[in-house]
């Protein structure tokens, strides 16, 4: 049977795209990337996204939008499958994946505060959602225990960033969630989490927050850690 041919498009710096990346790289399926400016998007894009958002993954000719939906689809079609076979602990992970979408949301908000009171009252509430995570996380080292799942792959790319941010934020992220800590560093350290992003993706990351926050000057003006 002949396989499809499989294409992400996105930006460099998508942590959405980088969940499917992720999950296509452990399961040693063959995929391109079609890396597209985030500012000024192709027609061709245009065309093709129905919500005019990233990322996308075509297989074939068919377009499929909405990561959730992506790596689902990917999931399902090729092993080894990620999700637990137990419907009950399926939901529970989904949930939990949900989670991590809201805390890159809460992370974003925190990155676009307009002045400092306001970064730090994001800040807050990014930090009561992190305490909450971190209570949920067990003996590990995965989310699930010792296997590797979908839910560890959608917590990956909010981990990369935390950390990468951490030195100029100093945010304390890890200072007390030992199990956060373990758990992002093992993630961190797999092969698939390294080759789902472009290798300069740390100085990317940095300067497009220098470059569009409105307390980025101030917030990426150096590492202080």
């Amino acid at each position: 049977m002949v396989q499809p041919q499989l294409e992400l498009v996105s930006f460099k710096t998508c942590p959405y795209v980088q969940r499917a990346a992720i999950v296509l790289l452990e399961k040693a399926v063959p995929f391109k990337i079609t890396y597209i400016d985030q500012a000024n998007p192709p027609d061709w894009f245009r065309k093709i996204s129905p919500l005019g958002k990233v990322p996308l993954l075509k297989v074939d000719d068919t377009v499929l939008f909405e990561s959730a939906v992506i790596v689902e689809y990917l999931d399902e079609v090729y092993v080894p499958h990620l999700h637990p076979a137990d419907a009950l602990r399926r939901a529970h992970n989904r949930a939990w994946i949900e989670f991590s979408s809201n805390l890159l949301t809460e992370q974003f908000q925190m990155l676009k505060s307009p002045n400092r009171e306001a970064f730090e009252a994001a800040a807050g509430r990014f930090a009561l959602s992190l305490d909450r995570l971190e209570a949920e996380l067990g003996a590990g080292p995965y989310f699930n225990g010792a296997v590797l799942a979908l839910v560890d792959c959608a917590f990956a790319p909010l981990l990369l960033r935390t950390t990468s941010m951490e030195p100029y934020l100093v945010l304390g992220v890890f200072a007390r969630r030992p199990r956060l800590k373990a758990w992002s560093e093992l993630l961190l350290a797999r092969d698939s989490v390294r080759q789902s992003v472009v290798p300069e993706f740390a100085e990317l990351l940095i300067n497009s927050w220098r470059g569009r926050a409105p307390l980025g000057p101030e917030l990426f003006a150096g590492s202080r850690s």
